[in-house]
């Protein structure tokens, strides 16, 4: 999970300040050191570190603490500021340009993920409403020009390519005549990486930039590659001027280094995250939600922004009307749950939740992502449409049947039946409270109105 490390460190540091009437400077200084060397051990830039650190301590020690909060919740919301300020305070957005097209032009080393980037981005820029098309620029990597296609037929988005032929600097320049005449708002160009950065590289992407003039220059970079995602950064910010970084693999990042780093030590935003491998596991990265995660706040907007754009609302409705009736069968719970994993994967889904991060520990080795699901699925499936109707038909025999044909044990059938019907009790009880007005104290569930 991405901040795993870091987050856990972060988290225990401020448990012990929790249990503090009062904080002395000698309190906070022990609070920093823990912050210090948690940092340093997810990799972020040393400099960087230092001065958050002193930033901190000047804030902590040297303010009034605000009649609503204890001196520990006044330290982390320092901190949770600070953290929010050093990945760029706010979030940063494409600039459109008000005369289409919009020309986006991705850089990095070969490996970062540039062309899957390519593809996810034109992805989100169409779900927008956008007419994008993507440019095959990369003439040195034969795979490059077919993967790019094989995106393009995926997404039903366009795909403009010369071979490897023709110059990339004269495929960019023609690629944006051929937007033009085919009313394509946005041009995404998939540019040519090297295992490391040289001069032959840095010239053709100059050449490119001066040609087409993009109104976004954003580089790619491998956020598990650490620190050397910020050099890699810093070098290309240098020699070519980046607008924005796209940081890719964040979900398989336990540290986080690039994504505190980049910004102070670039200057560059970040803009975007890749969190999985999957066409739309591209997200607008937000410092705030991103600080309040790694703080065990979650960060419950994006899990909403991902709830409304995954969710079919007609299968929701007429999940709420069932609940409501107490029609919820095995066929609705299968429903809910293949709902909930276009969501991502449990793990992230717990990151999102205010005070969840932590959970999957507490609950051992339960493979929620893998093995345990598609058991549960296995097991659904081999019933028949009257069995997952009423689950009291299902007698012996009958759960001999279904373990056979699902491939598991008796003991997983019982199991699963035994939890269904326990999370319809539970339903159940939460409806009269709900009726009675009693037990809730005002809170709802989603499907209570």
């Amino acid at each position: 999970m991405v901040f795993e490390g870091l987050a856990e460190r972060l988290q225990n540091t401020f448990k012990k300040l929790r249990g503090h009437g009062k904080l002395s400077e000698s309190d906070v200084n022990d609070a920093m050191r823990e912050v210090r060397m948690a940092l340093l051990e997810a990799d972020v830039n040393f400099k960087v570190v230092k001065d958050f650190v002193k930033r901190i301590k000047e804030r902590a020690v040297g303010q009034e603490v605000m009649s609503s909060l204890t001196p520990a919740q006044h330290v982390i919301k320092i901190v949770n500021e600070e953290l929010t300020e050093l990945m760029g305070g706010t979030q940063s957005r494409i600039m459109i340009s008000p005369k289409p097209p919009t020309v986006i032009m991705l850089v990095g080393l070969q490996g970062a993920g540039k062309t899957t980037t390519a593809g996810k981005l034109a992805r989100m820029l169409k779900k927008q409403g956008k007419n994008p098309l993507l440019v095959a620029g990369d003439i040195y990597r034969p795979a490059a020009i077919k993967q790019l296609q094989v995106l393009g037929e995926q997404l039903s988005i366009p795909v403009f390519s010369k071979g490897q032929e023709v110059s990339p600097v004269q495929i960019a320049e023609e690629a944006i005549a051929h937007a033009k005449s085919y009313a394509n708002d946005v041009v995404i160009i998939d540019t040519a990486g090297r295992l490391h950065i040289n001069e032959q590289l840095m010239d053709e992407l100059k050449s490119i930039k001066r040609t087409v003039g993009p109104h976004e220059v954003l580089l790619v970079v491998d956020a598990m590659t650490g620190q050397d995602a910020v050099n890699v950064a810093e070098a290309f910010n240098n020699d070519l001027g980046v607008d924005g970084t796209i940081l890719t693999k964040l979900d398989g990042d336990a540290r986080g280094g690039a994504a505190l780093s980049i910004k102070a030590v670039t200057g560059c935003p970040i803009k975007f995250a890749g969190m999985g491998e999957k066409l739309d596991a591209l997200e607008p990265f937000h410092p705030d939600r991103m600080a309040s995660r790694i703080l065990g706040m979650g960060d419950v907007l994006s899990l909403i922004e991902k709830a409304q754009s995954t969710f079919d609302m007609e299968q929701a409705e007429e999940l709420e009307r069932k609940m409501r009736k107490d029609d919820f069968t095995l066929d609705d719970f299968l429903t809910q749950m293949q709902q909930v994993r276009k969501l991502g994967s449990f793990e992230q889904i717990l990151g999102m939740i205010p005070g969840m991060g932590g959970i999957k520990k507490q609950l051992g080795d339960i493979d929620f992502d893998g093995k345990e699901i598609r058991q549960i699925e296995a097991i659904i499936r081999s019933m028949t449409p009257k069995e997952r109707r009423d689950i009291s038909i299902i007698n012996g025999s009958r759960r001999k049947r279904i373990a056979m044909g699902s491939g598991t044990r008796v003991q997983d059938v019982n199991k699963l039946l035994k939890q269904f019907g326990e999370a319809r009790k539970m339903m159940k009880k939460m409806r009269s409270m709900k009726n009675s007005k009693r037990g809730l104290g005002g809170f709802k569930l989603p499907f209570m109105k």
